[in-house]
């Protein structure tokens, strides 16, 4: 737990919830509100930022813009605009800079963007409200580039085309990669995480990034669980929520379902992630005991979280995916850990669950046939 989690808890909404956040900034402040409602979180980032505050070609860009000032200034990530101004704090070319930047037509590829630009002191002119490179790059050609100076303030891969789409177009593009991806800090943390995600012992996954979700799925790749994955994600087990369009572009190109956050913001995110486990959006059954919602750690039922063994949660969980439909005693016993597969395991592993329900009947047996979720109007 974080330490800015001392302060009260907002809701139960996501009690039960294990949560990875394949994030590597603003990692804490998204843990903290998560934790807030309940969640058990892990971090998991799969990419870090490298800031290049020290980086003699960045220093060199501004260094000739400074010199013969741009036309036009684009701004494509809130983290890069805010680096940017940070290097020439440290290379003492701050005001300079300021200076040089007063005139010019200002575009943001997005809020995070925009509010980066407003806080260095600068107006901006235009926000693409898709958040997409491709948006911004049309709205400026619309308006021509030609023979105009354009500075590009690129995102960690920097690969967007906007440097050969202006210059194409005639303006003379001035290039900043203000930070880089690099590895992640524990390649074994992701490993783990990806497992877990595909084994069920993870609700949620979170992403912030494009290049974050796109190397995590390739780690899921690489560890030969992304179908695991997918199809848990296809049954409602397993939400993967993406702070915007960009980020989920990943998810959508592997076929995983995904939900985004609608303002692009992590407040936003969390927010999502809260309502649908706290909504009723979460895949549930209606039990002779009120309604019932898988949880890796356990199950809500009627409202309140009932924590359960890892034993316990994998029988419900079987019961649960079949619908309040049969299922037979050897293949319960399939579920079982190797260590509890004797004659009678599923016997004394249905009692027990039971007992930790509190309510012995919302497991039905079926004589001869084995045992069902008790549910409704079945």
């Amino acid at each position: 737990m974080t330490a800015e989690n001392t302060r009260p808890k907002l809701s139960s909404a996501l009690d039960g919830c294990t949560i990875v956040i394949a994030v590597d900034r603003r990692a804490g402040e998204l843990a903290a509100a998560l934790e807030r409602h309940g969640a058990t979180v892990r971090q998991a980032p799969a990419l870090t930022i490298i800031p290049h505050i020290d980086d003699d070609a960045l220093l060199g860009a501004t260094r000739a813009l400074i010199a013969s000032p741009p036309d036009v200034v684009v701004a494509t990530t809130g983290v890069g605009f805010r680096g940017w101004i940070e290097a020439a704090h440290e290379a003492d070319l701050a005001d300079q800079l300021q200076a040089a930047l007063e005139n010019a037509q200002i575009v943001a590829r997005g809020p995070k963007a925009r509010g980066a630009v407003q806080q260095a002191g600068f107006t901006v002119d235009w926000v693409a409200e898709s958040e997409t490179a491709r948006e911004l790059g049309e709205f400026l050609l619309a308006e021509s580039v030609n023979g105009k100076r354009v500075a590009v303030q690129h995102h960690g891969s920097g690969a967007d085309g906007l440097d050969e789409l202006f210059t194409s177009h005639g303006a003379d593009v001035v290039s900043l990669t203000v930070y880089r991806w690099g590895p992640p800090p524990n390649p074994d943390v992701v490993r783990h995480s990806v497992i877990q995600a595909a084994a069920g012992d993870v609700d949620a996954v979170m992403f912030t990034s494009a290049p974050g979700t796109s190397e995590w799925l390739a780690e899921a790749e690489r560890a030969g669980v992304i179908g695991d994955i997918r199809r848990r994600a296809e049954k409602g087990r397993l939400v993967m929520a993406a702070v915007g369009p960009i980020t989920v572009t990943p998810l959508d190109n592997a076929d995983i379902p995904a939900i985004v956050a609608e303002r692009g913001r992590l407040g936003s995110l969390v927010r999502s992630v809260v309502t649908h486990f706290g909504g009723g959006s979460a895949p549930g059954l209606d039990t002779v005991r009120g309604r019932i919602e898988m949880r890796s750690s356990g199950v809500v039922l009627a409202g309140t979280y009932i924590p359960l063994s890892p034993t316990s949660t994998a029988i419900i969980g079987a019961l649960f995916d079949a619908g309040g439909a049969v299922i037979p005693r050897r293949d319960l016993h399939g579920v079982l850990p190797r260590s509890s597969r004797n004659t009678h395991a599923v016997e004394m592993a249905i009692a027990r669950l039971r007992e930790s329900m509190g309510f012995p009947d919302i497991v039905k047996t079926v004589v001869k046939r084995g045992y069902r979720l008790n549910v409704e109007d079945l």
